[in-house]
């Protein structure tokens, strides 16, 4: 038996992640990445980067992708609670501009792989998260593009009624739409 169990969602590509726990009087351990495992699951991916933030509650990060060096992503909560979306942006797929989104915490343990070709972000449900992920891609700022977060044609359900207000970078507040990302 392996150690990762390999949920498909709506969307083709993107996987829910759940992992075998080891837990006895002294706490846990879990492995969080395999990379022969993964790759028997069909994410034969080489991650070349690691990132880690700490966000305070109502923090909304994203609809963040990069244009000519997608990043495919391996997210997961250390601390707290986030509801994360993705949203695909890949032009010859089916299910183009629409989203899947799941929440991520300390206590379910999960992560959700995203690929290459999707815009991400998530919304911070807790006091405080911790949110670490790998990237298949190194970070090229000069090569951000971004979606805002309350599209109209997307339509995102954020569970809004966990925050009190939403805190976005300046940069985040000023993404356009996913009309404009398609021309």
């Amino acid at each position: 038996m392996g150690n990762f169990t390999f949920i498909e969602t709506p969307i083709e590509g993107l996987y829910i992640i759940e992992q075998r726990l080891f837990q006895d009087s002294r706490g846990y351990f879990m492995e969080t990445y395999n990379h022969k495992e993964f790759k028997e699951a069909g994410l034969d991916r080489i991650f070349v980067q690691d990132n880690q933030s700490k966000s305070q509650k109502g923090v909304l990060r994203g609809l963040h992708f990069q244009k000519k060096y997608p990043q495919g992503k391996l997210v997961r909560v250390i601390k707290g609670e986030v509801f994360d979306v993705a949203v695909d942006l890949r032009k010859t797929s089916k299910t183009l501009g629409q989203w899947y989104g799941c929440i991520l915490n300390q206590e379910n343990k999960r992560q959700f792989y995203i690929p290459e070709g999707f815009a991400h972000g998530f919304l911070v449900l807790s006091e405080t998260a911790e949110f670490a992920y790998k990237c298949t891609e190194f970070y090229h700022p000069e090569d951000e593009g971004g979606i805002i977060w309350n599209d109209a044609d997307i339509k995102i359900e954020w569970p809004l009624d966990k925050v009190h207000e939403i805190i976005q970078s300046d940069k985040d507040k000023n993404w356009r739409t996913f009309r404009n990302y398609l021309r």
